[in-house]
């Protein structure tokens, strides 16, 4: 197994292999003797401290590929051991056992810099899972695909905590209007982290009708149901070794929230329909527009599943508060967009937009590039190309309505907005614009035909 055995290169290019090294920090002797026992069986070394004043000293002596330790200790409290390592910068993973149960130490620990915990009863299984991924991990910085844009300083800080815990195993709560870049910021944390070549399953918890969740999230055996004609595996065994990002989490009902709370204590899954669990290994993000402290105050989301979502939370910044970088972020988009096209904006266009509050943030913006590129002359996009409303208009002393009524006609210009954005994100599909915006595709036609959109010669598909 590639991860037991580390490669180093001298200065004189001579190439020597060590096995990785693990401190185990615990006075109990026989769970001492049984890590180490699995530990030696993977075919890692293995060093050991009763006390929290020993591991400290063994910390700083010499360089260690993994530290795993007890919460409660004789001298003090694992903690210490943590703290430990993050404030002295050392490279070491580190993961804790707690008492089974004991949740809120768990998370006390993940928040102070801690990789991941085991529970009491230990389970040989999940220990072996949790050094595989510890000892696989990646250096801080891995390449994404994508990248969040602008220099601001609300935006560095963002990339920044995204660096820090791409090598945590603790979940992440994202939070921030629509548009603002929640998903990216999920995938680059799972790009930069341990699973990044494991799934990353997306799941839009607003989306999923309510009676199909459990079978939906769990799977479920053949037989659970009516129509159950085989077995089905649901999210958590899709994602199983990688991640699960919950997107509009806040939108679960309290029923599915009670039983998501049980399957991340105990890090277990039961099939509808099954009379046994299965072990499952998923990291969680969670994102939300809506606020979910306040969801919590409300009592339509329970504080002790918040508490479990909310371990480590970024705060994404919406467009308007990164005014000045509007100018380099519409320009790399457009580069991204236009392919071989000449397209550039003209000097009126960016000012529009830099002065624009965007209220669909960077989707928005991109949208707006997207079918200002379409409806360009000369590829020169200007004012006019991209049809920027102002968010809200009051009504002038004159008199005049604004142009929000009369109410029929300021529906349609949104439904027919609506319409369009959706056909442009999947290339004037029909069908699959249909299903994005929850509609059936006669009624996705008919609306389409009634507002007087018509697709782009050549795309008119998805009949």
């Amino acid at each position: 197994m590639g991860n037991r055995v580390k490669r180093e290169m001298s200065g004189d290019g001579v190439v020597t292999e060590h096995a990785n090294s693990v401190l185990l920090v615990d006075d109990e002797p026989h769970i001492l003797e049984l890590l180490e026992m699995t530990l030696l069986k993977m075919g890692l070394t293995v060093d050991k401290a009763t006390c929290v004043r020993d591991a400290l000293a063994k910390l700083a002596a010499r360089h260690y590929d993994l530290c795993l330790t007890d919460m409660r200790m004789p001298d003090g409290d694992g903690m210490e051991v943590v703290t430990f390592i993050t404030e002295q910068n050392l490279d070491v993973p580190v993961a804790v056992i707690t008492a089974h149960g004991n949740m809120e130490s768990a998370i006390r620990a993940l928040k102070a810099g801690a990789f991941d915990y085991l529970a009491k009863p230990l389970s040989l299984e999940q220990l072996r899972t949790l050094v595989k991924s510890a000892l696989s991990l990646p250096t801080p910085g891995a390449p994404a695909d994508k990248q969040l844009l602008g220099h601001a300083p609300a935006m560095q800080k963002v990339r920044d905590l995204i660096e820090r815990v791409a090598r945590s195993q603790a979940p992440v709560h994202i939070s921030g209007e629509s548009g603002s870049g929640k998903e990216l910021a999920a995938r680059l944390i799972v790009q930069s982290g341990a699973r990044c070549d494991y799934p990353l399953i997306a799941v839009n918890c607003g989306a999923i009708p309510e009676n199909l969740m459990e079978s939906e999230f769990f799977g479920y055996k053949k037989g659970a149901f009516t129509g159950a004609d085989k077995d089905r595996e649901g999210f958590f065994h899709a994602a199983n070794g990688g991640t699960l990002f919950l997107d509009e989490v806040a939108d679960l009902p309290l029923v599915m929230q009670v039983k998501l709370l049980r399957v991340i204590q105990e890090k277990r899954v039961r099939k509808v329909g099954a009379t046994t669990e299965e072990a499952i290994d998923v990291r969680l993000i969670s994102a939300t527009h809506n606020d979910l402290a306040e969801r919590v105050r409300l009592g339509q989301f329970r504080q002790d599943l918040y508490y479990r979502l909310n371990v480590i939370p970024i705060q994404m910044p919406p467009l308007r508060e990164l005014r000045e970088d509007i100018y380099d972020i519409a320009q790399q988009t457009l580069r991204r967009l236009r392919g071989s096209s000449p397209a550039r904006f003209s000097d009126d266009a960016l000012a529009a937009l830099q002065a624009y509050d965007f209220p669909g943030n960077v989707r928005e913006l991109e949208n707006i590039i997207e079918r200002a590129l379409a409806l360009c002359s000369n590829g020169l996009i200007t004012t006019g190309d991209l049809y920027l409303t102002p968010a809200e208009r009051t009504l002038p002393d004159s008199g005049e309505l604004s142009d929000k009524y009369p109410l029929p006609d300021y529906l349609d210009r949104v439904e027919k907005e609506v319409l369009l954005e959706a056909l442009q994100q999947t290339s004037f599909n029909r069908t699959a614009a249909a299903k994005l915006l929850g509609l059936t595709f006669r009624t996705m036609r008919y609306r389409m035909e009634r507002l007087g959109i018509r697709s782009p010669a050549g795309t008119d598909y998805g009949d």
